[in-house]
């Protein structure tokens, strides 16, 4: 891999600096400011809809991921095979790396939906079902559109709301850095995941050889296909068997998303007083490892109460695994270049300390009361808003989905309107086209309908033309826009372009096709808090007014 293209400071679209921070700085001011980041203080990381704030959300969580991957950037910097890699000094790397990797492990969940991943599950299942009962419009979308949604992923709704749904005028979203979306991009995959692939190989009697962890999941819509095959090709993302892979740094924004979660769940049980120290104490026992021996002296120290104790566990851990990662990280990094590295960093250890923590979270977490009750109360939540909404977007009577879209956030509804802009143009005239030439087919022999149509026509011929003049200007500078600033005299022409084009036509949220409306419905929910997601909920189902 070239690490110069890995390192790519250019964005989608072209901008310039305009004060002293360099551009994963500058980065890292949009994403801190960002509407996005700040709705994911009230989303659920292991407890949903928890009053008690001790308990983390997906917030504090990215925080403390994004202060590990600060540490591993700090020993990039200091590495002799990274400087060699990247040909320059740990002063220089110093600005680079540490900011990048603490931009991207902070923006590692910015889209998630509520509820956590059961709410993946829940819309997984949903569209699933509605597959199974032939909804009349989801059953329209093609085999690649459908996938969106059959394996929704919180990483693909992420990639949206970074490079789309911020939407500030144009389509671009926070328009981050290339190198801090190639690193997000955790799973840059938008074919079959790897169990699907499992199933097909065995119903022919055969078995995935290889799974590679790059198609884990899903993580690329359909609607931001064409924004991810210019970061692969401007990060060199493809390999010479024509596979994309992922970004090394991803591997160690990784790390620091699974150390910081086995480490805090940890800490969360023992608050919600779903294990003790003793306990705690007991899992590690029959592990010799100097690392487990260092847990359970902290656990025999008499000195200490259990509240510091359980704080100086998580210390040694995070510690622990730190190291680890960071030197798996190093030690392999020909084979993740390679593509031929398909494991955690983090769960390559002969000490297995990783799967003792994993077993506090499976064991005793998620299986607590408390979790499944409210996990439930999720479940109602989601299945309700996704029910309520498909209804009325999708039903005859105009007057429901105007109730609907009254609902739904107006940024979401321009953002799929300009991300289609001109295909969306182009089906209003030929529909347009379509009626009138029907019509001239229906009343073949009425000379007064006939004359009236072709005066339709006829203006609809000057449209076309009007629309054909102004495409071809908004095209030319929207494009051009990805290869240089546009100056300020550009930047006016391209505004005049679009504002023309939608007034010569009006594009809605009518003429929208199935799939953006569908994606809509998506956006909105995904971007709810818990708090306002179970508020909205009761509103729309009657249970409350205000």
């Amino acid at each position: 891999m070239n690490w110069k293209k890995l390192l790519s400071n250019e964005r989608i679209k072209r901008s310039s600096l305009t004060d002293i921070r360099n551009e994963f700085e500058s980065d890292f001011g949009r994403i801190i400011f960002s509407p996005a980041l700040r709705r994911m203080h009230d989303k659920t990381q292991v407890f949903p809809l928890t009053t008690d704030d001790n308990i983390h959300s997906r917030l504090t969580h990215s925080n403390e991921v994004m202060s590990i991957g600060y540490t591993f950037g700090l020993k990039l910097c200091k590495s002799q095979l990274i400087q060699h890699k990247t040909g320059k000094s740990e002063l220089e790397l110093f600005r680079i790396l540490p900011i990048l990797l603490q931009n991207v492990c902070f923006i590692h969940d910015i889209g998630n939906a509520p509820f956590g991943h059961f709410g993946e599950t829940i819309v997984s299942d949903y569209f699933k079902k509605l597959e199974k009962e032939k909804h009349p419009n989801f059953s329209k979308l093609t085999p690649r559109q459908k996938r969106d949604f059959f394996n929704y992923d919180g990483n693909a709704q992420g990639l949206r709301v970074l490079t789309k749904l911020q939407y500030l005028d144009n389509p671009f979203g926070l328009n981050l850095t290339y190198a801090t979306l190639a690193s997000y991009l955790k799973y840059p995959n938008h074919e079959e995941i790897n169990t699907e692939k499992e199933k097909l190989l065995q119903d022919e009697g055969e078995f995935l050889k290889e799974k590679n962890i790059e198609c884990s999941k899903h993580g690329v819509f359909y609607s931001e296909e064409k924004y991810f095959n210019l970061i692969v090709k401007e990060c060199e993302l493809i390999n010479d068997d024509e596979r994309i892979l992922r970004h090394p740094l991803c591997y160690l924004m990784e790390a620091a998303d699974s150390i910081a979660y086995v480490c805090m769940d940890m800490e969360d049980g023992f608050n919600k007083s779903l294990f003790d120290i003793n306990y705690i104490k007991d899992s590690f026992k029959d592990n010799f490892s100097k690392i487990a021996q260092d847990i359970i002296e902290i656990c025999n120290d008499e000195l200490s109460d259990s509240n510091t104790k359980i704080v100086n566990i998580r210390i040694k851990l995070i510690a622990y695994f730190v190291e680890l990662a960071y030197n798996n990280f190093e030690s392999h990094l020909e084979k993740i270049e390679n593509g031929n590295y398909n494991l955690e960093l983090v769960k390559q250890d002969n000490n297995k300390i990783y799967k003792i923590l994993e077993d506090f979270s499976v064991k005793k977490i998620f299986t607590s009361r408390e979790i499944n009750y409210l996990e439930s109360t999720g479940y109602s939540v989601f299945k309700g808003l996704l029910d309520f909404y498909i209804d009325f977007i999708f039903n005859n009577n105009k007057k429901y989905v105007q109730r609907a879209k009254s609902l739904i956030s107006q940024s979401i509804i321009s953002t799929a309107i300009e991300e289609n802009l001109i295909d969306l143009c182009e089906q209003i005239l030929k529909k347009e086209k379509e009626k009138i030439n029907k019509g001239l087919e229906k009343f073949i022999g009425n000379s007064e309908h006939i004359e009236n149509l072709q005066q339709q026509n006829s203006m609809l011929e000057q449209k076309i033309l009007e629309f054909e003049i102004l495409k071809k200007e908004y095209n030319d500078l929207f494009f051009e826009q990805f290869k240089k600033v546009l100056n300020k005299e550009e930047i006016t022409k391209l505004k005049l372009s679009k504002k023309k084009i939608c007034k010569l036509l009006d594009p809605k949220f009518e003429n929208l096709d199935d799939y953006s409306k569908f994606r809509i419905i998506l956006d909105f929910i995904s971007g709810m808090t818990d708090q306002y997601a179970l508020n909205h909920y009761q509103k729309i189902s009657g249970q409350r007014i205000n």
